[in-house]
């Protein structure tokens, strides 16, 4: 079952009531998990570009779409390998400033997995 996100602010999401203090990935059966930033860290030295080894480790066989939360402000970018990736596996994604994403994950029905960038 997807989880519904219930608010965030800087430096925290709270999905179904718990508190998280870090970036997460929603899977697609709806488990929760902290991000692997260090994925894209080790190509871009930031956790600001998802490099396409993070887009390996966040896909899911099955998923059509992946919302992405860019962070508060919006600072997160998606790198064109990454994107290149996920094109291929036919999957849409979606990247917002984390609060509206959050709106649109939870408007969002089918095969959705999401990574939410929790500060700037």
């Amino acid at each position: 079952m997807k989880p519904i996100i219930d608010s965030t602010s800087f430096g925290s999401i709270t999905i179904d009531g718990n508190r998280y203090d870090h970036d997460v990935i929603i899977q697609l059966n709806g488990t929760v998990e902290k991000r692997n930033k260090k994925l894209s860290k080790e190509k871009y030295g930031t956790s600001h570009i998802i490099s396409k080894d993070e887009a390996l480790f966040i896909y899911q066989n099955g998923a059509k779409r992946l919302i992405i939360g860019s962070g508060q402000y919006g600072q997160v970018e998606f790198s064109d390998e990454a994107a290149g990736f996920l094109n291929e596996k036919h999957c849409k994604v979606d990247l917002l400033p984390t609060p509206k994403a959050i709106e649109l994950w939870n408007k969002t029905e089918g095969d959705t997995i999401g990574l939410f960038h929790v500060t700037c």
